[in-house]
């Protein structure tokens, strides 16, 4: 039966590893297109604030995409998923709603929740790297005589 799981937990994973890459591949063909549709759009070769706003977004749901991927594929090869690169997809995901908010229509109580949830994120990935570097350091390091 545990045979049967993991064959399932497995081909699952499989699954969603495929429509990962789909999804970025689609991504970036999109970002690439409303990247160009921006540049083509009078003035040609410009672009303003809000294009911009709204390219840097795009380009960070990409990247958020590949961490992503990057986590499946993760699991994929040691069967647990991993605390760092999911405190990255989640800093990517903070980084990306800051750049696309509109700050004439947000309030200051969101912006305290996000600076909140932006400093957990980073004392978390902190701890998480701290702890990496602590459990993989040799055990008996060399002595001076």
């Amino acid at each position: 039966m545990e045979k049967i799981l993991k064959l399932f937990e497995r081909s699952v994973v499989l699954t969603l590893l495929g429509l990962m890459m789909l999804v970025v591949l689609v991504a970036t063909v999109e970002l690439a297109v409303v990247f160009i549709e921006q540049l083509l759009k009078p003035p040609v070769l410009l672009l303003d604030l809000d294009n911009i706003l709204h390219v840097f977004g795009f380009f960070m749901m990409v990247l958020i995409g590949l961490e992503l991927l990057e986590s499946i594929k993760a699991y994929l090869r040691e069967d647990r998923a991993h605390a760092e690169v999911v405190f990255l997809v989640a800093l990517v995901a903070i980084a990306r709603k800051v750049i696309i908010l509109d700050y004439n229509t947000i309030t200051p109580e969101m912006l305290y929740g996000i600076a909140t949830v932006i400093v957990a994120l980073g004392v978390g990935y902190f701890l998480v790297r701290r702890a990496l570097q602590i459990q993989t350091r040799d055990p008996n390091p060399p002595t001076r005589d």
